[in-house]
């Protein structure tokens, strides 16, 4: 997949030619595995603002005044992709594991310095992405000053599949797309919220991530969690923390859903 799209230019064209002479397969005759099981790196912004504001709360914190002049990121553990269906162990000693509904974009092709007004000719397209979140050993490296890294090593899970940025026009709005986003846990609704309502575009986010650096084809920019997107921000009197054999689900209006099932 990966080489698909570092060729999507040429690779694209001709396999919608081919889907429309060949059968394909039926979902439920296969098994569907992370769609990009090796992305070249994966950056994760926070970009909701009622995430930020609402996990603040909960955490005793207020919003630094810098997050509303530059959009922020963390890199993530490009090596440690999950797929649909697959099982995602809980790090050892963590007791707050969490998970976070985001929406993340596939570069499509190389660029430095790419403007806003630009980004849509760098994106092959978008995901459901679950940055799994250990959030104990979270706060404790944040303390010091660094992070988050080692509360986000273990598992990102992106997929059921890529939806090619041209098959969302129909939820466009302007820089943005109408697209509602939810999340349960062992079929109890968590949250409800829209891509729409991100402070940050994508164009904001690939601007900045860019800036005197080269994206390559096959790398990930996520979104950042959509607001009541995680259990940090309901609280564990709402939704405990996750255990083994919790089921999670979540939906985004036009790219399916990404189930996962806590080991």
């Amino acid at each position: 997949m990966l080489e698909f799209i570092r060729h999507s230019g040429e690779a694209l064209p001709a396999l919608k030619e081919q889907s429309n002479t060949e059968e394909g397969y039926d979902l439920e005759d296969v098994r569907l595995l992370a769609p990009l099981p090796n992305p070249a790196s994966v950056r994760d912004f926070m970009a909701f603002e009622q995430h930020l504001l609402n996990a603040s709360k909960q955490s005793g914190l207020t919003v630094h005044p810098k997050w509303y002049e530059i959009p922020v990121f963390y890199f993530s553990n490009h090596q440690s992709i999950h797929g649909p269906d697959q099982e995602v162990e809980i790090p050892p000693g963590c007791e707050m594991f969490d998970i976070e509904l985001e929406i993340a974009a596939v570069i499509g092709k190389e660029g430095r310095n790419i403007k806003a007004v630009d980004v849509d000719e760098y994106i092959f397209g978008y995901t459901i992405f679950n940055d799994w979140s250990a959030r104990d050993l979270q706060m404790q490296e944040m303390q010091v000053g660094l992070g988050p890294a080692k509360g986000k090593d273990a598992a990102t899970s992106i997929g059921p599949y890529i939806v090619t940025k041209d098959e969302l026009e129909a939820h466009r709005t302007g820089d943005r797309y109408d697209l509602k986003m939810t999340a349960s846990i062992n079929g109890k609704p968590l949250s409800e919220g829209n891509f729409k309502d991100i402070y940050y575009s994508f164009g904001q986010m690939i601007e900045r991530a860019s800036s005197g650096t080269t994206l390559y084809p096959g790398d990930i920019i996520g979104s950042g969690t959509v607001g009541t997107g995680c259990i940090l921000e309901a609280g564990p009197d709402v939704q405990p923390w996750l255990k083994s054999g919790d089921e999670v689900e979540l939906e985004i209006e036009g790219l399916g859903v990404l189930r996962n099932r806590v080991k």
